[in-house]
């Protein structure tokens, strides 16, 4: 990622119940992406990983851009403070904006939702189609379990040994910058292996 591409889009969850420490964490990285001159664009939520994710980013004075669904909007769902709070029509937009409006993604600890868009993000890479950093930040080694089910399609052949090099793994969000800025290089060319012969 380059100093003119600096957009990150950041998967997490809405949960208040979870441990505390995952909401730090995501305040934390809202912090550090803005110190670095990084623009961030989230599901919009307010409360949750989602809601400290934009606390903290908005506490250093970044711009912050929420997607978030109609219903969502209805539901009053959405973060009041942010840059921009972008109402579109349904998850399945929610995610293209997203995605296509960035040039990295990070992954914070969530649920079915979080995990679901980081799986499209890992795809989409697979099949050269998003070619940008994908980073997952495993708080309290939560990524761990998915990171052995990735490892075991590639040992069972249903993925490429080059296909993990698709996302970086850090223990903190001080290290995420680094692991955008560094991560290896990715492009169209990686259709050539996206089906395992």
């Amino acid at each position: 990622m380059n100093a003119q591409e600096r957009s990150v889009c950041v998967y997490c969850a809405s949960s208040q119940a979870c441990d505390a420490v995952y909401h730090d964490v995501a305040r934390q990285l809202g912090g550090i992406l803005v110190q670095r001159g990084y623009s961030i664009i989230y599901g919009g939520g307010a409360v949750g990983s989602m809601g400290a994710l934009a606390d903290g980013a908005i506490a250093h004075g970044g711009k912050v851009t929420g997607v978030i669904p109609r219903f969502m909007m209805e539901l009053e769902w959405g973060h009041r403070g942010l840059t921009e709070l972008r109402t579109v029509e349904d998850m399945r937009v929610r995610k293209h904006v997203m995605l296509s409006e960035s040039q990295g993604v990070v992954a914070l600890p969530g649920g079915s939702g979080t995990l679901e868009e980081l799986l499209e993000a890992l795809t989409l890479k697979r099949l050269g189609l998003y070619t940008h950093a994908i980073v997952l930040v495993n708080t309290l080694n939560f990524f761990d379990g998915l990171i052995r089910l990735l490892e075991h399609s590639v040992s069972e052949r249903f993925m490429d040994p080059r296909h993990l090099q698709m996302w970086q793994v850090v223990a903190s969000p001080e290290e995420v910058p680094h692991a955008l800025e560094h991560a290896p290089a990715w492009s169209a060319a990686a259709r050539e292996f996206a089906a395992v012969r």
